[in-house]
């Protein structure tokens, strides 16, 4: 069963992006080496809801919650994890799919 981590984030202006950055630039062969597989990665976003100004989105579609599970717990992650919460606010989903039952 597939399971999406999606994530939108809130750049801080004063703190600029270059810690983000290099989180970004650590954190992707984290994520893949758990199975994580990017499907989007923007800060093109149109949204739709008039309070909600979103500045980064990413999608990364993981083989199970487990491997999700396991790559944000993984002591890789938690090494670098202080990068992203002391420069951006990042809002996370985690939609589990593959047990919906048709309507």
């Amino acid at each position: 069963m597939d399971c999406y981590f999606i994530v939108d984030t809130y750049i801080d202006e004063e703190k600029g992006r270059g810690q983000y950055d290099d989180y970004i630039r650590k954190v992707k062969p984290i994520v893949e080496s758990f199975g994580g597989e990017y499907l989007a990665r923007s800060e093109k976003i149109t949204s739709l809801h008039p309070k909600r100004n979103l500045q980064r989105v990413i999608m990364i579609r993981f083989p199970s919650r487990q491997a999700l599970d396991e790559c944000f717990q993984s002591e890789s992650y938690r090494n670098i994890m202080d990068e992203r919460i002391h420069s951006v606010d990042a809002r996370a989903l985690i939609v589990e799919t593959g047990n919906e039952e048709s309507q």
